[in-house]
């Protein structure tokens, strides 16, 4: 028997023994009873509410070298009404692959993501989830990318708007480098999504609004997110190297804050420019951005 898994059986025991405890019968539906010597659910109520033998359960909760399928841990994972981080750490005390619950992609930020992002001016930051929706951005952001021909489009995803938009007003320089690289990110998060509606629709329809896309999905490439150095243009300002860097958010699982910082002093300088161009001449745009994502959001609730 590995060391390993001789740590985590008494950690699965207990763990099962304290959620099992938390629990009454009114709970989980179940008629009270006689009173109980002990708080919260009997192993035989769990194992008959998750459909499995009660010795097996009993030897589950005891940490005995035993074998848990998906199905049942998920079984057992509903009974003990465990929320997804505790499903998750079911999952790995019993040794056996996590898959998450299918559907669940985060399309809102809270006030103290929104707040960070805005602390980060003036570099230019962004929230995305796994599937390039843009969740939340900063005002600098909005200055770089946030141009009408391109909230025009009316869907806040970035790849939807980098393969629609026609190449000449594409923000992206050296998009047949990028926008690969892009679509290979994508792909390593699809492979946890395979078949469900939502992002099996999703590629359907960029496939179909972009043949270019189309393409560059069907050559199956996969890499994960990283930092680099991007050149994107803005037609006011010209072009401007930007190094990205990308940030996990606690208690938002798939999503990322991206970063976008000058790569060089003339980069620096165009970034200052949009900025007090914005102060200056354009102000509505910022809520044609806006309203654009609002209504998207109220199109597309969060599942």
């Amino acid at each position: 028997m590995g060391t390993t898994t001789q740590r985590r059986r008494p950690e699965l025991a207990a763990f099962l023994r304290s959620r099992r405890a938390r629990l009454t019968p009114a709970d989980v539906g179940m008629a009270p009873g006689l009173r109980r010597r002990t708080p919260g659910l009997r192993r035989e109520e769990v194992a008959q509410l998750s459909g499995v033998g009660v010795t097996w359960y009993t030897w589950l909760e005891q940490g005995r070298p035993i074998n848990a399928s998906p199905q049942v841990l998920d079984a057992i994972a509903r009974t003990l009404r465990l929320e997804p981080p505790e499903r998750e750490h079911l999952y790995r005390l019993a040794e056996v692959p996590f898959d998450p619950a299918p559907e669940h992609l985060t399309r809102r930020v809270g006030p103290e993501v929104q707040a960070v992002l805005d602390a980060l001016e003036p570099l230019i930051a962004v929230v995305y989830n796994a599937r390039y929706d843009v969740l939340a951005t900063n005002a600098a952001y909005r200055d770089l990318f946030a141009v009408p021909r391109t909230v025009r489009i009316g869907v806040p995803n970035v790849l939807w708007t980098l393969f629609t938009v026609p190449e000449e007003t594409c923000p992206v320089v050296h998009r047949d480098r990028e926008l690969p690289l892009m679509v290979a990110t994508l792909r390593s998060a699809y492979g946890r999504h395979v078949g469900e509606p939502a992002w099996e629709e999703y590629i359907r329809a960029l496939s179909a609004a972009s043949p270019h896309f189309a393409r560059v999905w069907a050559g199956g490439e996969v890499t994960p997110p990283g930092p680099r150095v991007k050149t994107f243009r803005h037609e006011a300002v010209g072009e401007l190297r930007m190094t990205s860097q990308s940030l996990s958010i606690d208690g938002m699982p798939e999503c990322r804050i991206v970063v976008y910082a000058p790569a060089d002093e003339d980069a620096r300088r165009k970034v200052a420019s949009l900025r007090e161009r914005r102060q200056r001449l354009w102000p509505p745009a910022d809520e044609e951005a806006a309203e654009v994502v609002r209504q998207w959001n109220a199109e597309n609730p969060a599942p």
